[in-house]
């Protein structure tokens, strides 16, 4: 499958990077020289210096031969007409990611007018999964994900706290026929190991078959729950910002937002109903204080600037606050996130290559994937026989470290894996994967030359 992506930024990159993953061909252009020949002697990709939007350009490169183009570019318009462009020289499929809110009320028009067929928009990804989080207390909307004869549940140790300080090898032998796939542990998903301590206030998810996970659902969660949640404040009146406003207090929650850019506040103040804006540095802890940031029930930090969101996150979890979230794009801060034991951390970059890759995906191999807690997805595929990961043992599969196999179907039996399962052709299988293992995923389970789908 042939790929090509406008702009070599961070985006570009994170999706060239996953679909590499895949063995497909891609194709990166950039009006920046000098960064497209550091890629190519980084990645297996084909690099085209100059603008996108020039429809020479796009006829030169022969996009109508591309099965997909991604318009990942600084400027939302500029990735619309792009869009536009490519599908109207042929190119099969074209997405675009889109973030001004201006034109989010009118993304069917859009993608109708200018025959775009996909649009992402990690600002919003990042709100939804933090709404979810902060007013259903729950990443999975009842606790639990089915397909088939097949569940997940997700729960707290503090409703079996009996496993507290036991392996998850422990953990899966008192649980019968389910297993512990992922931790959410201080605001980030592991993948554990069967030597993995379970640890107190860790949030574990468990897959089995369907009717043991309902029961053991009936034991550990309190049904129909609800965060009492009253007051949030934000720290940053950016995109996010302006999303998770907007949401939290459509729903009825009393909201702060403070930015300390002048006129951002005024556009927000315009554009924001039943919303408190304040102007200021939310650096500023005499003003935090002020607000009264002790009373808050939440506090986000979505500045624009990781550091700067991890201290005033680390800062707001000191002082007590119950559910503190923070945006970071940055993997290298993975493990300083887990010790600074904030509730959850939030990578933009990560979950916008997951929905790119899931949409050109399709239906061919994979039939769902949902996030959990916006760092992991669990995907069901169905096995190909040329996937690595047919036809030998788990145990032999040398899996990536963020990766799990959770369950299987095959036919109408379910399975829950252990070491000496095979996976067969024409499995549908349940996979744990943390959004920052996705390309190696994909190298993993890609099929033959052909990529992932054949």
């Amino acid at each position: 499958m042939k790929v090509a992506i406008a702009g070599a930024g961070k985006l570009g990159i994170k999706i060239a990077e996953a679909i590499l993953g895949g063995d497909h061909s891609v194709t990166i252009i950039d009006k920046n020289e000098a960064l497209l020949q550091k890629l190519s002697s980084q990645m297996d990709i084909l690099t085209v210096v100059g603008n996108a939007k020039q429809i020479s350009l796009l006829e030169s490169i022969e996009i109508d031969t591309y099965d997909y183009l991604i318009s990942a570019t600084n400027a939302d318009e500029k990735n619309i007409v792009i869009c536009a462009f490519a599908k109207k020289l042929g190119c099969k499929k074209v997405i675009a990611r889109v973030r001004d809110p201006e034109h989010m009320n009118q993304l069917d028009f859009l993608k109708d007018l200018m025959n775009i067929d996909y649009i992402v928009n990690p600002d919003l990804s990042i709100t939804l999964e933090i709404y979810k989080y902060l007013v259903e207390k729950y990443t999975l909307s009842n606790g639990i994900f089915t397909s088939g004869k097949i569940s997940l549940v997700e729960f707290s140790t503090d409703r079996m706290t009996e496993i507290i300080g036991k392996t998850v090898y422990y953990v899966n032998e008192s649980l019968g026929n389910m297993h512990v796939v992922a931790i959410s542990r201080n605001g980030k998903v592991i993948i554990p190991k069967k030597g993995t301590e379970i640890m107190r206030d860790d949030s574990l998810y468990v897959v089995g078959e369907k009717t043991p996970i309902m029961r053991l659902n009936d034991q550990v969660h309190e049904k129909g729950k609800y965060t009492n949640l009253q007051k949030v404040m934000i720290l940053g009146g950016g995109k996010t910002g302006l999303y998770l406003a907007q949401k939290l207090s459509e729903f009825g929650i009393s909201v702060k937002i403070i930015d300390k850019d002048k006129e951002r506040c005024q556009y927000l103040s315009n554009h924001l109903d039943d919303v408190l804006v304040l102007y200021g540095d939310a650096t500023d802890m005499s003003l935090l204080e002020e607000e009264d940031i002790d009373e808050m029930d939440a506090l986000v930090t979505a500045t624009g600037f990781d550091e700067e969101n991890l201290l005033l996150a680390l800062m707001a979890k000191q002082r007590g606050i119950e559910d503190v979230i923070a945006k970071v794009s940055r993997e290298s801060y993975a493990t300083l996130i887990e010790s600074m034991g904030i509730d959850m951390a939030l990578n933009p970059l990560d979950m916008t290559a997951s929905h790119v890759l899931r949409f050109i995906q399709g239906s061919k191999r994979v039939i769902s994937s949902q996030l959990i807690q916006g760092q992991a997805e669990i995907i069901e595929i169905i096995a190909g026989d040329h996937m690595k990961l047919t036809n030998r043992p788990i145990e032999d599969l040398d899996l990536p470290d963020g990766v799990m196999i959770a369950a299987i179907h095959r036919g109408t039996d379910a399975i829950i894996p252990n070491g000496n399962t095979v996976i067969k052709k024409d499995d549908k299988v349940i996979i744990i994967c943390l959004l920052s293992d996705v390309p190696d995923l994909e190298k993993f389970i890609r099929s033959g030359r052909a990529g992932f789908f054949k």
